[in-house]
Formats: C-alpha cells, sequence, structure tokens
C-alpha cells in the first residue's frame, strides 16, 4: 500500500491576468511493505496521471504485471531495485513514454526481451547493476539515443555483441566493471559515436594476451572514449599473469607474439632452405651417376 500521497493543488496566477498556471503533480510515493505482487497496486496507480515519481524499491517483487505501465505516463523516476524481479517482457513498461531514470538495480533479472525497454525514448539513465545478466545484446537499446549513464556493473555479462551499443548517441558512462568478461571486440566501442564516453571495465577476468592489449590500445587512440578504471584491470589468464595490471604489461604482449611469429618464420625458413639444398645435393648426386655411367659405355 502507497505509504503518502502528497497532492499539489493547481496554483492560480493573478486575478488581473485570469490565468492559470498549472504546475505537475508529484507523486512520492514509498513501498516499503513486504508486498510480492503489484496486481492491487497497479489499479490504484492507474488514474494517477501526474505521478512522477515512483519508488517501489526494497520490497520481494517478483515479477511486473503486464499493464504495470498504464496510466503513468508522467512517470518520471522509477525505482525498482533492491526486489526479486528476475525477468523484464515487452509489455510491463511499455507505455513509460517520460521517464528518464530506471533503477533495477540489485534484483535477480537474468534475462530481458529485446523489445522491454522499447517505449522508454527519453530515459535518461538506466542502473542494472548487480543482477545476473550474461548477454547485452543487440537491439535491447535500440531506442535509447537519449540515454547517457548505463551500470551494468556486478552482473554475469561475458558478451557484449557487436552493435548492442551503437544506439547510444547521448552515453557519458558505461559501468562494465565486475562482470565475466575476458575478451571483448574493439568494433562494440567504435560503433558509440559519441562526444565523450567513460568506460569502466575493471575486475572481469581478463584474458591477457596481444589482441587485448590491442583493443585496449585502439580504445586508447578514440578521442571521444576513456577508460577510466585502465589501472585498475588486472589478468586472470595466462596462469603466468595472474594478479598483474594489464597496464604493466604495455608493449610485452605484442611483442612476445611477434617475437613467437618471428621465431616460427625463422625455423621455416630454415627447414624450407635445408629441403632446398638437400635437394639440390640429390639433384647433384644424380648428375653425377649418370655421367659416369656415360664414361663406362664403350
Amino acid at each position: 500500500m502507497i505509504n503518502q500521497v502528497n497532492d499539489q493543488q493547481l496554483n492560480r496566477s493573478s486575478k488581473a491576468s485570469s490565468r492559470v498556471q498549472a504546475s505537475f503533480l508529484q507523486f512520492f510515493s514509498d513501498f516499503r511493505s513486504a508486498a510480492q505482487t503489484l496486481s492491487c497496486a497497479v489499479q490504484s496507480l492507474s488514474s494517477l496521471q501526474f505521478l512522477e515519481r515512483l519508488d517501489l524499491s526494497f520490497n520481494r517483487l517478483r515479477w511486473l504485471p503486464e499493464d504495470f505501465s498504464q496510466g503513468l505516463s508522467s512517470l518520471q523516476e522509477l525505482r525498482l531495485d533492491q526486489n526479486l524481479l528476475q525477468h523484464l517482457d515487452s509489455t510491463s513498461l511499455a507505455d513509460f513514454e517520460n521517464l528518464r531514470k530506471l533503477d533495477l538495480s540489485y534484483n535477480r533479472i537474468r534475462t530481458m526481451d529485446v523489445r522491454a525497454l522499447g517505449g522508454l525514448s527519453r530515459l535518461r539513465l538506466l542502473n542494472l547493476e548487480g543482477n545476473r545478466l550474461n548477454v547485452l545484446k543487440e537491439g535491447l537499446l535500440s531506442r535509447q539515443q537519449s540515454l547517457e549513464v548505463l551500470l551494468l556493473g556486478h552482473n554475469n555479462i561475458s558478451v557484449v555483441q557487436t552493435e548492442a551499443l551503437a544506439p547510444l548517441r547521448s552515453l557519458t558512462r558505461l559501468g562494465l566493471q565486475a562482470n565475466q568478461l575476458q575478451h571483448i571486440k574493439f568494433k562494440t566501442f567504435l560503433m558509440l559515436q559519441t562526444t565523450t564516453t567513460h568506460l569502466q571495465m575493471s575486475s572481469n577476468p581478463w584474458t591477457c594476451d596481444c589482441d587485448l592489449q590491442r583493443v585496449f590500445g585502439k580504445i586508447h587512440r578514440v578521442r571521444h572514449l576513456r577508460v577510466s578504471d585502465y589501472e585498475d584491470i588486472t589478468c586472470s589468464a595466462p596462469a603466468q599473469l595472474a594478479g598483474s595490471s594489464l597496464a604493466s604489461q604495455d608493449g610485452r604482449l605484442c611483442l612476445a607474439e611477434t617475437a613467437s611469429v618471428l621465431v616460427i618464420s625463422i625455423t621455416v625458413t630454415i627447414a624450407v632452405i635445408g629441403a632446398v639444398v638437400k635437394a639440390e645435393q640429390n639433384r647433384k648426386t644424380k648428375q653425377a651417376v649418370s655421367d659416369a655411367e656415360k664414361q663406362e659405355q664403350p
């Protein structure tokens, strides 16, 4: 049940102008009960068309009704953090066309329909920290051109699909720290056509090899991309580099790979030269034998 509803009545201007100046009714709702569903609450909220802020955090919500967003077209901030949500479908948030801030952090969300955020075209902050997501899919953020802050830290994300971030033209901060990333493609970040974007990517089990070093090297050379926690990025593999910072290996990983390639190239070259020399020796031997046989003939 909503603990408190504060109604602000419309304020009239001076009698001389006879014009009515209306200020949006702000609703501050705080659900601190142990409610597990929103069936009754949705019926109560559906008529609150001027509601701008709704706080449903720290409940035990396991799901959102399909019509959860109906009648809340003025809502600008929604807090659903610290609940037990596991999945977001394509209908629950569909009518939040004016929503600016959405906090879904510290739930148990594993999956999201690719159209789950389709109606949130004005969203500026999306917090999905502390969930159980394992992949950031292409298409999920296709309508979020206005999104400025995307927080995905402390999930289980091991894959960020190549064009998943491409629609985010206004992004200033991307949190990917404390996930399960081992490798990532440079093209994924090259798709971010923003003014300046700060990336957080530490506390992942990175496999430190030449490919990874090249990816971060390219990111550093892109003017609008900043890895704000680069000094804190550490290696989990290979075993000999576990615990060491990627920054401390600058230039070495690709140098080692280049040296290995060089050694292999030299070995192959020597083998080829040896084969050519041996073939030439065999040819000369056969020629000498042939010449000797000809001389012995009467």
